[in-house]
Protein backbone atom coordinates (compact mmCIF):
# COMPACT_ATOMS: atom_id res chain seq x y z
CA UNK A 1 0.00 0.00 0.00
CA UNK A 2 2.90 2.36 0.80
CA UNK A 3 4.40 1.80 -2.66
CA UNK A 4 1.04 2.53 -4.29
CA UNK A 5 0.71 5.75 -2.26
CA UNK A 6 4.18 6.90 -3.32
CA UNK A 7 3.76 6.04 -7.01
CA UNK A 8 0.29 7.62 -7.22
CA UNK A 9 1.52 10.77 -5.48
CA UNK A 10 4.52 11.18 -7.75
CA UNK A 11 2.39 10.54 -10.84
CA UNK A 12 -0.21 13.16 -9.88
CA UNK A 13 2.45 15.75 -9.08
CA UNK A 14 4.44 15.00 -12.23
CA UNK A 15 1.40 15.54 -14.45
CA UNK A 16 -0.42 18.38 -12.71
CA UNK A 17 2.59 20.48 -11.69
CA UNK A 18 3.49 20.83 -15.35
CA UNK A 19 -0.12 21.73 -16.13
CA UNK A 20 -0.13 24.39 -13.38
CA UNK A 21 3.15 25.85 -14.64
CA UNK A 22 1.74 26.09 -18.16
CA UNK A 23 -1.48 27.68 -16.90
CA UNK A 24 0.62 30.42 -15.31
CA UNK A 25 2.40 30.97 -18.62
CA UNK A 26 -0.82 31.09 -20.67
CA UNK A 27 -2.44 33.52 -18.25
CA UNK A 28 0.63 35.77 -18.29
CA UNK A 29 0.51 35.90 -22.10
CA UNK A 30 -3.17 36.87 -22.07
CA UNK A 31 -2.87 40.00 -19.93
CA UNK A 32 -2.33 43.49 -21.35
CA UNK A 33 0.84 45.44 -20.57
CA UNK A 34 -1.15 47.45 -17.97
CA UNK A 35 -1.54 44.37 -15.77
CA UNK A 36 2.11 44.09 -14.83
CA UNK A 37 1.41 42.96 -11.25
CA UNK A 38 -0.80 40.08 -12.45
CA UNK A 39 1.85 39.11 -15.00
CA UNK A 40 4.55 39.15 -12.30
CA UNK A 41 2.38 36.97 -10.04
CA UNK A 42 1.87 34.48 -12.86
CA UNK A 43 5.61 34.35 -13.48
CA UNK A 44 6.20 33.68 -9.79
CA UNK A 45 3.95 30.63 -10.04
CA UNK A 46 5.99 29.40 -13.00
CA UNK A 47 9.01 29.46 -10.68
CA UNK A 48 7.12 27.76 -7.85
CA UNK A 49 6.10 24.81 -9.99
CA UNK A 50 9.51 24.56 -11.66
CA UNK A 51 11.01 24.15 -8.17
CA UNK A 52 8.42 21.47 -7.40
CA UNK A 53 9.39 19.64 -10.59
CA UNK A 54 13.05 19.80 -9.62
CA UNK A 55 12.31 18.41 -6.15
CA UNK A 56 10.09 15.73 -7.69
CA UNK A 57 13.06 14.46 -9.70
CA UNK A 58 14.90 13.62 -6.48
CA UNK A 59 12.23 11.08 -5.46
CA UNK A 60 11.58 7.53 -6.65
CA UNK A 61 8.94 4.88 -6.02
CA UNK A 62 11.13 3.66 -3.12
CA UNK A 63 11.17 7.00 -1.30
CA UNK A 64 9.99 7.00 2.32
CA UNK A 65 6.17 7.47 2.26
CA UNK A 66 6.37 9.97 5.14
CA UNK A 67 8.68 12.14 3.04
CA UNK A 68 6.21 11.99 0.15
CA UNK A 69 3.35 12.89 2.48
CA UNK A 70 5.25 16.02 3.50
CA UNK A 71 5.97 16.79 -0.16
CA UNK A 72 2.29 16.36 -0.99
CA UNK A 73 1.43 18.91 1.68
CA UNK A 74 3.93 21.36 0.20
CA UNK A 75 2.54 20.92 -3.32
CA UNK A 76 -1.01 21.13 -1.96
CA UNK A 77 -0.26 24.63 -0.65
CA UNK A 78 1.09 25.65 -4.06
CA UNK A 79 -2.03 24.28 -5.79
CA UNK A 80 -4.32 26.15 -3.38
CA UNK A 81 -2.32 29.35 -3.89
CA UNK A 82 -2.55 29.24 -7.68
CA UNK A 83 -6.25 28.38 -7.36
CA UNK A 84 -6.77 31.56 -5.29
CA UNK A 85 -4.81 33.59 -7.85
CA UNK A 86 -6.93 32.25 -10.71
CA UNK A 87 -10.17 33.01 -8.84
CA UNK A 88 -8.91 36.54 -8.18
CA UNK A 89 -8.21 37.01 -11.90
CA UNK A 90 -11.63 35.61 -12.77
CA UNK A 91 -13.29 38.06 -10.38
CA UNK A 92 -11.43 40.97 -11.98
CA UNK A 93 -12.55 39.86 -15.45
CA UNK A 94 -16.19 39.37 -14.42
CA UNK A 95 -16.30 42.81 -12.75
CA UNK A 96 -14.69 44.38 -15.84
CA UNK A 97 -11.76 45.58 -13.72
CA UNK A 98 -9.30 44.29 -16.30
CA UNK A 99 -9.48 43.69 -20.05
CA UNK A 100 -7.81 40.40 -20.80
CA UNK A 101 -7.39 38.05 -23.74
CA UNK A 102 -8.01 35.23 -21.26
CA UNK A 103 -11.62 34.10 -21.57
CA UNK A 104 -13.52 34.02 -18.28
CA UNK A 105 -14.37 30.35 -18.94
CA UNK A 106 -10.69 29.58 -19.54
CA UNK A 107 -9.69 31.12 -16.19
CA UNK A 108 -12.51 29.25 -14.45
CA UNK A 109 -11.40 26.07 -16.26
CA UNK A 110 -7.83 26.43 -15.00
CA UNK A 111 -9.04 27.09 -11.45
CA UNK A 112 -11.14 23.92 -11.50
CA UNK A 113 -8.05 21.95 -12.47
CA UNK A 114 -6.07 23.53 -9.60
CA UNK A 115 -8.87 22.60 -7.18
CA UNK A 116 -8.90 19.05 -8.57
CA UNK A 117 -5.12 18.77 -8.11
CA UNK A 118 -5.29 19.99 -4.51
CA UNK A 119 -8.17 17.61 -3.78
CA UNK A 120 -6.25 14.63 -5.19
CA UNK A 121 -3.24 15.39 -3.00
CA UNK A 122 -5.45 15.71 0.08
CA UNK A 123 -7.17 12.40 -0.71
CA UNK A 124 -3.85 10.63 -1.18
CA UNK A 125 -2.57 11.87 2.17
CA UNK A 126 -5.83 10.64 3.74
CA UNK A 127 -5.13 7.17 2.37
CA UNK A 128 -7.92 7.18 -0.22
CA UNK A 129 -6.42 4.93 -2.89
CA UNK A 130 -9.27 2.59 -3.83
CA UNK A 131 -11.52 3.32 -6.80
CA UNK A 132 -15.18 3.61 -5.80
CA UNK A 133 -18.20 3.73 -8.16
CA UNK A 134 -19.00 7.18 -6.85
CA UNK A 135 -15.48 8.33 -7.67
CA UNK A 136 -15.71 6.92 -11.21
CA UNK A 137 -18.80 8.98 -11.98
CA UNK A 138 -17.54 12.19 -10.38
CA UNK A 139 -14.15 11.90 -12.07
CA UNK A 140 -15.86 11.55 -15.43
CA UNK A 141 -18.10 14.54 -14.72
CA UNK A 142 -14.95 16.57 -14.07
CA UNK A 143 -13.04 15.42 -17.16
CA UNK A 144 -16.01 15.55 -19.54
CA UNK A 145 -16.47 19.21 -18.60
CA UNK A 146 -12.74 19.77 -19.18
CA UNK A 147 -12.89 18.13 -22.63
CA UNK A 148 -15.97 20.14 -23.59
CA UNK A 149 -14.21 23.34 -22.53
CA UNK A 150 -11.20 22.44 -24.66
CA UNK A 151 -13.39 22.04 -27.73
CA UNK A 152 -14.94 25.47 -27.07
CA UNK A 153 -11.55 27.14 -26.64
CA UNK A 154 -10.19 25.56 -29.82
CA UNK A 155 -13.27 26.69 -31.78
CA UNK A 156 -12.85 30.29 -30.58
CA UNK A 157 -9.07 30.47 -31.01
CA UNK A 158 -8.98 29.12 -34.55
CA UNK A 159 -9.05 31.75 -37.29
CA UNK A 160 -12.66 32.13 -38.54
CA UNK A 161 -11.46 31.23 -42.03
CA UNK A 162 -10.63 27.70 -40.80
CA UNK A 163 -14.30 26.84 -41.22
CA UNK A 164 -14.01 23.05 -41.31
CA UNK A 165 -11.92 22.88 -38.14
CA UNK A 166 -14.17 25.40 -36.37
CA UNK A 167 -17.20 23.26 -37.24
CA UNK A 168 -15.44 20.12 -35.97
CA UNK A 169 -14.60 21.87 -32.68
CA UNK A 170 -18.23 22.95 -32.28
CA UNK A 171 -19.40 19.40 -32.92
CA UNK A 172 -17.04 18.11 -30.22
CA UNK A 173 -18.30 20.82 -27.84
CA UNK A 174 -21.89 19.66 -28.37
CA UNK A 175 -20.98 15.96 -28.02
CA UNK A 176 -19.15 16.47 -24.74
CA UNK A 177 -21.91 18.67 -23.35
CA UNK A 178 -24.32 15.77 -23.97
CA UNK A 179 -21.94 13.28 -22.34
CA UNK A 180 -21.59 15.62 -19.37
CA UNK A 181 -25.36 15.88 -18.92
CA UNK A 182 -25.56 12.08 -19.12
CA UNK A 183 -22.87 11.74 -16.46
CA UNK A 184 -24.65 14.25 -14.19
CA UNK A 185 -27.87 12.25 -14.60
CA UNK A 186 -26.04 9.06 -13.68
CA UNK A 187 -24.51 10.76 -10.66
CA UNK A 188 -27.98 11.73 -9.39
CA UNK A 189 -29.21 8.12 -9.73
CA UNK A 190 -26.80 6.69 -7.13
CA UNK A 191 -26.80 4.23 -5.39
CA UNK A 192 -29.04 2.45 -7.90
CA UNK A 193 -26.55 3.20 -10.69
CA UNK A 194 -23.64 1.58 -8.86
CA UNK A 195 -23.60 -1.59 -10.95
CA UNK A 196 -20.67 -2.74 -13.02
CA UNK A 197 -22.56 -3.19 -16.34
CA UNK A 198 -23.85 0.40 -16.25
CA UNK A 199 -20.45 1.81 -15.30
CA UNK A 200 -18.70 -0.25 -17.97
CA UNK A 201 -21.08 0.99 -20.65
CA UNK A 202 -20.66 4.53 -19.35
CA UNK A 203 -16.86 4.30 -19.58
CA UNK A 204 -16.93 2.63 -23.01
CA UNK A 205 -19.06 5.43 -24.44
CA UNK A 206 -16.83 8.10 -22.97
CA UNK A 207 -13.70 6.38 -24.26
CA UNK A 208 -14.95 6.43 -27.87
CA UNK A 209 -15.60 10.18 -27.72
CA UNK A 210 -12.35 11.00 -25.91
CA UNK A 211 -10.31 9.02 -28.45
CA UNK A 212 -11.95 11.00 -31.27
CA UNK A 213 -11.25 14.31 -29.54
CA UNK A 214 -7.69 13.21 -28.67
CA UNK A 215 -7.05 12.43 -32.35
CA UNK A 216 -8.52 15.78 -33.40
CA UNK A 217 -6.27 17.56 -30.92
CA UNK A 218 -3.25 15.59 -32.13
CA UNK A 219 -3.92 16.60 -35.74
CA UNK A 220 -4.49 20.23 -34.76
CA UNK A 221 -1.32 20.22 -32.65
CA UNK A 222 0.75 18.94 -35.57
CA UNK A 223 -0.79 21.44 -38.00
CA UNK A 224 -0.15 24.32 -35.60
CA UNK A 225 3.47 23.26 -35.04
CA UNK A 226 3.98 23.08 -38.81
CA UNK A 227 2.23 26.45 -39.34
CA UNK A 228 -0.33 24.83 -41.65
CA UNK A 229 -3.42 26.37 -40.06
CA UNK A 230 -4.29 29.89 -38.94
CA UNK A 231 -5.06 30.33 -35.26
CA UNK A 232 -4.23 32.15 -32.03
CA UNK A 233 -3.39 28.84 -30.39
CA UNK A 234 0.07 28.69 -28.83
CA UNK A 235 1.84 25.44 -29.86
CA UNK A 236 2.35 24.62 -26.17
CA UNK A 237 -1.39 25.08 -25.53
CA UNK A 238 -2.14 22.62 -28.35
CA UNK A 239 0.17 20.08 -26.71
CA UNK A 240 -1.27 20.90 -23.28
CA UNK A 241 -4.87 20.03 -24.21
CA UNK A 242 -3.67 16.91 -26.06
CA UNK A 243 -1.90 15.66 -22.91
CA UNK A 244 -5.04 16.22 -20.83
CA UNK A 245 -7.07 14.06 -23.23
CA UNK A 246 -4.41 11.36 -22.93
CA UNK A 247 -4.66 11.66 -19.15
CA UNK A 248 -8.42 11.14 -19.25
CA UNK A 249 -7.95 7.98 -21.33
CA UNK A 250 -5.43 6.64 -18.80
CA UNK A 251 -7.93 7.27 -16.00
CA UNK A 252 -10.67 5.46 -17.94
CA UNK A 253 -8.26 2.51 -18.34
CA UNK A 254 -7.61 2.51 -14.59
CA UNK A 255 -11.33 2.59 -13.80
CA UNK A 256 -12.11 -0.22 -16.22
CA UNK A 257 -9.35 -2.35 -14.67
CA UNK A 258 -10.77 -1.72 -11.19
CA UNK A 259 -14.24 -2.86 -12.30
CA UNK A 260 -12.81 -6.22 -13.45
CA UNK A 261 -11.61 -7.08 -9.94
Amino acid sequence: MDNLFVSRSLDEIRFWSRIMKEHALFLSLGFTYEDKQLIDEAKQFIGVFEQIEQQLNTYTSHTDPQLIKTFNNHVYQAAVSIWAYKRKVLGLILRCKIRSNNYALLVDHTSREAAYFAKRLKELNEGKLKTLPDAIIKENVFFLKIMGDHAKFIGHLLDPSERKLVDQARDFSYDFDQLLYQAIDLDSMRPQSETKPILNQFLDGNRISVVSLRNFKKSAKELIEECKIKSNIHPLLADHVFREAERFLQIIDMFEASLKK
